[in-house]
């Protein structure tokens, strides 16, 4: 009989849902005085840094890795790292941070969709219920009460660059439990990072945004700080273990939560409006999440 998750792992994830809904206010600050390309990059350069610190602590050095592990977290990086943050700020750009938090709502019904068809994780009646309750919240909300809406096509560019973060963040999940195997949660998330970093560094130096230390407000640095070091630090390794200790289906289903707290946030820090949709969307997030992650009867898991 299956265990349940240890509390503390749930409680992490949270945190890292929480964390991550804190980023798309501190891009969508960072997005208004920086261009796509070179806000990411000084994102990854602390991040890295961050989680260098963090692997040298806990490892005393830099662990070595086969070269099955090094083509994985390479792939990491192009999809979790380089195409996800290219999305990102170039999204945030076009539209407010608690919409665009709302499209990631899509991201647990792609990874698990996936890691059914690619990976043979398990779907549940009880589970896909979840993400599909979870979903129409997504849209209800991105319709603005029409969940018809983006089903049209009524979206804008910015709605789509963000749709492919969720492309990107799906692989990088998928490709990282495949990784998580051989690696622990820190040493990979670490060289997954450092990957798209120098994806993203070499880039950044041949456009030319990467050759000097931007021009920015402090609202701007505290923004740019808070993504590096915790966006893109820390959480990025209590994510990977909850990945290795959940699995990815599971994992991805707390990402319900991001434009939860995202919207919550815009609200508070930026003025956003937040309307009766908003809040009846964000009710069926989170019911959707607990659908996902509950305890079926009889102790088998939904």
């Amino acid at each position: 009989m299956p265990a349940s998750p240890p509390f503390a792992v749930v409680a992490q994830q949270v945190l890292v849902a929480i964390i991550w809904g804190g980023t798309w206010i501190a891009g969508r600050i960072l997005a208004a005085e920086m261009p796509p390309l070179s806000a990411a990059g000084w994102r990854f350069v602390l991040g890295t840094l961050t989680l260098g610190a963090l692997v040298w602590r806990a490892s005393a050095g830099l662990p070595r890795i086969t070269g099955a592990d090094a083509a994985r977290v390479v792939a990491m990086g192009a999809t979790g790292i380089l195409l996800y943050n290219l999305c990102f700020f170039y999204g945030l750009q076009q539209v407010q941070a608690g919409r665009g938090a709302l499209v990631i709502a899509l991201n647990p019904v792609a990874v698990a969709l996936a890691a059914w068809l690619l990976m043979g994780e398990s779907l549940r009646p009880a589970r896909l219920l979840g993400v599909a309750i979870a979903l129409v919240g997504c849209l209800l909300v991105i319709g603005r009460g029409d969940p018809f809406a983006l089903l049209r096509g009524e979206i804008g560019r910015g709605e789509v660059a963000i749709l492919g973060c969720v492309a990107g963040w799906t692989a990088y999940t998928l490709i990282g439990r495949r990784a998580s195997r051989t690696l622990s949660p820190l040493s990979m998330t670490f060289y997954a990072s450092l990957a798209g970093g120098l994806m993203l560094l070499i880039a950044g130096l041949v456009d030319g945004s990467l050759r000097s230390l931007p021009v920015l407000s402090w609202q701007a640095w505290a923004a740019l700080l808070y993504l590096g070091v915790l966006g893109s630090g820390f959480s990025y390794v209590w994510y990977a273990n909850g990945v290795m200790r959940l699995g990815a289906a599971r994992a991805a289903a707390f990402i319900n939560l991001v434009p939860v707290s995202a919207v919550l946030l815009a609200a508070l820090l930026l003025n956003e409006h937040v309307g009766l949709s908003v809040l009846a969307g964000g009710a069926m997030v989170l019911l959707g999440v607990w659908l996902t992650n509950r305890k079926h009867p009889g102790g088998i898991k939904a």
